[in-house]
């Protein structure tokens, strides 16, 4: 289900989506469709997109045609020692669902006539990480990491078809995902200068729901700097612009 709030800051967001919907923080991925900061004469807000699989109570969903694959598409997310399990030396499945996952991974990797071995990454509460070890990591990874995300929401369409809805199964392979991530946060100053420079915008490519988090959540603190998606459907753009610039 995927649901939209509004608040002053981020954070206010957020706990009026938890507050409305009657989950935990956790239950929920939040996607910041729109940041503005507060200025001399208006006032900032933010506003973000809730995705869960879980039934909230409150506010109706926001009709999207889309919505199951970026529920389960906008599966990733920062592990904190508190939440995460180490599994350094347990890489292998513990219960029935686990080795239900790892044989469904290395199944779709074998279809794609491709040699693999999948291993648990790590645990938490709701979430599991999946690593896959393949000589052809490359491929199974994708331009933009594209391939791997096709196959995350399989995985996780197989894991909600086994009674598991409210598990998230992230996949990785060559430390991808934080490569990934390190990447965006370069990309992002770089525009961020490149437009306080020019007094401009710069549109950036498609990207998933959890990238262009990132994208926001990394200008966040920069005052003359503001973002926003546009577009339709799972991959939109995100623009990145001079705060006097204003919204074309």
């Amino acid at each position: 289900m995927v649901y939209e709030f509004e608040g002053r800051t981020e954070k206010e967001a957020i706990d009026r989506a938890a507050e409305e919907l009657g989950l935990q923080k956790d239950d929920f991925d939040v996607e910041i469709i729109e940041n503005q900061r507060s200025g001399l004469f208006k006032k900032g807000f933010v506003k973000i997109r809730v995705h869960t699989n879980q039934n909230g109570t409150g506010r109706p969903p926001v009709e999207d045609a889309n919505n199951d694959d970026v529920a389960l598409s906008h599966s990733q997310g920062r592990k904190t020692e508190s939440q995460s399990q180490s599994v350094f030396g347990e890489p292998e499945p513990k219960n029935e669902f686990e080795t239900a996952v790892i044989e469904f991974v290395e199944g779709m990797i074998q279809r794609m006539g491709y040699a693999g071995k999948a291993s648990v990454l790590f645990r938490e509460e709701r979430k599991i990480g999946i690593k896959i070890d393949s000589e052809h990591s490359s491929i199974l990874i994708g331009k933009k990491g594209k391939n791997m995300d096709a196959l995350q929401l399989l995985v996780n369409i197989y894991a909600g078809r086994t009674g598991k809805a409210d598990m998230r199964v992230i996949l990785d392979s060559e430390n991808y995902r934080i490569r990934r991530e390190e990447s965006l946060v370069r990309l992002a100053y770089t525009i961020a200068d490149r437009v306080r420079e020019n007094r401009g915008s710069v549109l950036l490519e498609p990207m998933n729901p959890f990238d262009r988090r990132l994208i926001h959540t990394t200008l966040n603190d920069i005052t003359d700097v503001e973002t926003k998606s546009e577009g339709d459907g799972l991959y939109k753009q995100v623009r990145v612009y001079y705060r006097g610039l204003g919204r074309s």
